[in-house]
């Protein structure tokens, strides 16, 4: 079935998406026919249906309470797939709406901020509104309200292109939904928007990750015990060009284990103290040659009710280098929001 602009269009129907809760109804809100969702955070899947490129737009209404309302596409399952959301309780705002990539479960809005992946967008509260993706390749285009201007250009996607499904974000309370329709033909896109950061000097991007484990093993420790790097497996995974290590795309979170080793070999010419600037998320314990110079925490709402706890280089620790090879760890702890690291050393050490 085919709507009047062309689009697939799925049925309105809670058992024909598969969706057994009692907390979902089909009901009339605000004069149109619709599914009313829970107060539930979950990815809600169109069955049978499967693109690599094409166009996703949905009908809401929400409510202003704090909540996170969307679409997902390339849906490969329940914990890896593109998506972007709405915020209504930050209407107009920075971050009103946003794109993250989810891997492994972890969604990662505090690792990928800012232009390219918010945007200060007005949009009704208690009205009906559309909003659309249209993705091609590693570009999506986002569309809030006007059909015409995209509120957010991507010119990055973070997860690599691949058939999948497509569905809604549905994030916690105020969430209707009047229509869900698709197109798989490739859209035609615009400007790309603000590229990707350009790769900078300095920065760390040969890492080794470790498999997880409990950050209680580390409670309280001042230098990196020797069994627990030994009992540890090991892969290498590259920073982006300009610094940052998203380990969700090495791994999630299971039984409690939140916490990994990231480690690099730090040559110097000859001794020398060098600053590296850092950011993580969610907290962080740097380790020289096995010893603790440094814990940092930039937990959400660790410091106040208003801290994002996004990523950023906003601290920096001085390497005690000696000359020839130094083995940096940094064991890197998350609850939600994005696990990951960056570092850059402000200058280069050893000249």
């Amino acid at each position: 079935m085919t709507d009047r602009t062309g689009l697939r269009t799925a049925p309105l129907d809670v058992a024909a998406w598969g969706l057994a809760d009692v907390d979902h109804a089909d009901m009339v809100h605000l004069g149109r026919a619709c599914i009313r969702f829970g107060d539930l955070v979950r990815t809600v899947v169109l069955p049978d249906v499967v693109i690599e490129d094409g166009v996703v737009e949905a009908d809401l209404a929400v409510t202003g309470e704090r909540s996170f309302h969307g679409l997902s596409w390339r849906v490969q399952d329940a914990e890896n797939f593109e998506t972007f959301f709405v915020r209504p309780h930050q209407v107009d705002n920075p971050d009103a709406v946003q794109y993250t990539p989810v891997n492994h479960g972890i969604s990662s809005w505090q690792l990928f901020h800012g232009p390219g992946f918010w945007a200060p967008v007005a949009f009704p509260i208690e009205a009906w509104f559309t909003i659309r993706v249209a993705f091609v390749g590693s570009r999506a285009e986002v569309f809030v309200g006007d059909p015409g201007v995209p509120a957010l250009r991507i010119a990055e996607l973070k997860r690599p292109p691949a058939p999948g499904g497509i569905g809604l974000a549905v994030g916690g309370p105020g969430l209707h939904v009047a229509r869900l329709a698709w197109s798989p033909e490739p859209p035609r896109l615009g400007d790309p928007g603000p590229l990707p950061a350009a790769p900078q000097s300095g920065v760390v991007r040969a890492w080794e990750v470790s498999d997880p484990f409990p950050e209680g093993e580390l409670a309280g420790t001042t230098r990196l015990p020797p069994a627990l790097v030994a009992s540890r497996s090991w892969a290498p995974l590259e920073a982006e060009p300009a610094g940052l290590l998203d380990v969700s795309r090495a791994h999630g979170i299971r039984d409690g284990r939140n916490t990994v080793l990231v480690r690099a070999t730090i040559p110097a010419a000859r001794d020398a103290v060098a600053p590296l600037e850092l950011g993580f998320s969610d907290r962080a314990i740097v380790f020289l040659g096995g010893r603790a110079l440094f814990r940092g925490d930039d937990s959400y709402r660790s410091r106040d009710y208003r801290f994002l706890g996004s990523i950023g280089f906003w601290d920096t620790v001085y390497l005690p280098l000696q000359a020839g090879d130094n083995e940096l760890v940094i064991a890197v702890s998350e609850d939600l929001g994005g696990w990951g690291i960056q570092a850059r050393f402000v200058e280069r050490h050893g000249d």
